[in-house]
C-alpha cells in the first residue's frame, strides 16, 4: 500500500537529508520504520498490512524483505531518507512488476512496471518536500530499471495522497480495486507514463 497522510506538500526541502536505497544488513531499521508507519493514524488508509500481524512477524521475514528490496536487488528496491542525525524519517518502495504475469490483486500486467509501495515520512519531517525528493529517486530507479510506466493503488478515501500524486505526475487509470478485506472500500490506481 502506499499511501499515508505523510505525503508532502509546499514547503521547501531543504537538503538536509540523504536519500538512498536501504542495504540489506540495515533490515532492523526497516522493520522499525515499517512498525512505526503502521501505528500512524491513517496507516487504516495507506497500508494493508496492520502492525499487530507486522510485530508478530519472525526477524528472517523482515532479513528477507530487506535482502529483497536493498542494494543491489533487481526486482524491488527501498529508499529511504536520512535525517540530520542519521536516523531514518521517511521512505518509499518501488515493487518491479513483469508483463504476462498477475498482480497482487489478481489483474494482470501487461507491461514492465513499477509498483510504489509503503510510502511513509515520519510526523515531524513532513511538508518540507522530502516526499518529493523520494519520489525522485524511486522514479529516477524504476526508469533506469526498465520501467515503462510506474503505478500506485491510493485508497479512495485519502484525498491529501491522491493531491500529492496528482501534483507529481500520476493520474488516475480509471481502474478500481475493491479491498477483500473491507467490502464496500476500494483504491484507485494511478499512473505515470515513462518520460
Amino acid at each position: 500500500m502506499s499511501s499515508p497522510d505523510g505525503v508532502g506538500n509546499d514547503a521547501t526541502y531543504d537538503e538536509k537529508y540523504l536519500v538512498r536505497a536501504i542495504r540489506p544488513e540495515e533490515w532492523q531499521a526497516m522493520k522499525a520504520l515499517r512498525l512505526e508507519a503502521l501505528q500512524d493514524p491513517v496507516a487504516h488508509l495507506a497500508f494493508l498490512d496492520v502492525y499487530d500481524d507486522a510485530v508478530a512477524r519472525p526477524d528472517s521475514y523482515w532479513q528477507d524483505r530487506a535482502a529483497g528490496a536493498g542494494e543491489g536487488a533487481t526486482g524491488a528496491r527501498q529508499f529511504v531518507a536520512e535525517g540530520p542525525d542519521g536516523g531514518w524519517v521517511g521512505t518509499v518502495t518501488v515493487l518491479m512488476e513483469e508483463a504476462g504475469t498477475e498482480d497482487w490483486a489478481g489483474f494482470p500486467v501487461e507491461r514492465r512496471q513499477g509498483h510504489v509501495v509503503g510510502v511513509y515520512v515520519r510526523p515531524e519531517h513532513r511538508g518540507c518536500g522530502l516526499t518529493e525528493v523520494l519520489f525522485d529517486e524511486a522514479l529516477r530507479w524504476a526508469w533506469e530499471v526498465g520501467a515503462e510506466r510506474v503505478r500506485l493503488i491510493v485508497h479512495e478515501d485519502n484525498g491529501r495522497a491522491q493531491r500529492f500524486y496528482r501534483r507529481v505526475g500520476f493520474v488516475p487509470s480509471g481502474r478500481t480495486v475493491p479491498l477483500a478485506a473491507r467490502p464496500g472500500e476500494v483504491e484507485l490506481e494511478y499512473v505515470l507514463e515513462r518520460p
